[in-house]
């Protein structure tokens, strides 16, 4: 797959384009991706996504400390390649950019990639204000000549997949329906770095992870059944993001903490990927290291279970 982050020498005989931010590739971004595929073989053209290199509610709304992302934009190119994707344009979005009417973004569009077919979602809106919409894209379509497909949203279980639901559903520790709507197992990628090494005193140790994009969604706090990808080797384990109530004499900030299961190696700065495969409880604070100990074993037969339930689930 080609990155395209400046448009000014772009060039590609022809192209079949869809447009949006596309944070966290779900199911159904995926059925627009497969019809663009399916459409660019077609008309024997390029697949192409055009999207931002920030979420336009970071330059619209720069203050709002709220908004968290599913995918990095490594998460996101990997995701599209893996859909077979032939072109991704990352696009700056500037004010400027914020500024241009519905009709000025589809003239740039079309004179910067000289699109044949554009794929968006029914309800997809753009432009200055959201302005432009599925009725104005019809007679843009026409005066520009090109072929539109609006694509109906996606359902499961009679609900509408959109990030907004997976984050918020992250966001309250539903791994469960978060995964489902997503396709695949929630992952985070993040350094190993040295802690406090309480776990290791405690018959189990922990690698304390940091993730360097402060735009990445965490989950709710609580202890989760997780895969470990190390390298090219997967590990089974379980994880616990929160401020270790428990644990006296510590800075009470929010950490992410895994324990990997039948593992000793030393792996200080390493890069990891972690994936989310089930929620097993909330954080609790213990009466004492004891009773945290005897929760920990409890957790970890019970993520035993989880893991093996849901190796079926593909993850990426």
């Amino acid at each position: 797959m080609k990155i395209v982050t400046q448009l000014d020498n772009f060039w590609a005989d022809r192209t079949v384009v869809t447009v949006g931010t596309f944070d966290g590739i779900h199911k159904g971004h995926a059925k627009i991706l497969d019809f663009l595929r399916s459409q660019a073989i077609a008309y024997d053209a390029s697949s192409v996504v055009f999207t931002f290199s920030q979420h336009p509610r970071q330059v619209l709304n720069p203050n709002d400390a709220s908004l968290k992302l599913l995918t990095t934009f490594e998460e996101k190119s990997n995701l599209l390649e893996k859909k077979g994707i032939d072109i991704l344009i990352s696009h700056p979005f500037t004010q400027e950019f914020a500024a241009l009417s519905s009709e000025d973004f589809i003239r740039y569009l079309k004179g910067k990639t000289r699109l044949s077919a554009l794929i968006v979602g029914f309800n997809h809106q753009f432009g200055k204000n959201r302005e432009g919409s599925g009725a104005s894209l019809k007679d843009y379509a026409k005066k520009y000549n090109f072929e539109l497909h609006l694509i109906d949203a996606l359902t499961q279980d009679e609900i509408s997949i959109s990030s907004t639901k997976i984050r918020n559903a992250l966001m309250s520790g539903d791994i469960f329906t978060a995964n489902k709507y997503l396709g695949y197992c929630y992952s985070l990628t993040g350094t190993v770095v040295e802690g406090n090494k309480i776990g290791k005193t405690i018959g189990f140790p922990t690698a304390n992870i940091e993730v360097a994009d402060k735009m990445k969604l965490l989950p709710a706090f609580g202890v989760y059944a997780v895969q470990i990808v190390i390298g090219t080797t997967s590990y089974n384990g379980m994880l616990s993001y929160g401020v270790r109530p428990t644990i006296e004499n510590i800075e009470h900030t929010p950490a992410l903490e895994v324990h990997i299961f039948d593992f000793n190696d030393t792996i200080y700065n390493t890069e990891i990927t972690i994936r989310f495969k089930a929620r097993l409880r909330d954080e609790q604070k213990f009466n004492s290291i004891e009773d945290l100990i005897r929760q920990m074993k409890i957790d970890r037969q019970r993520a035993l279970m989880f893991l093996p339930r849901t190796t079926n689930l593909v993850c990426q």
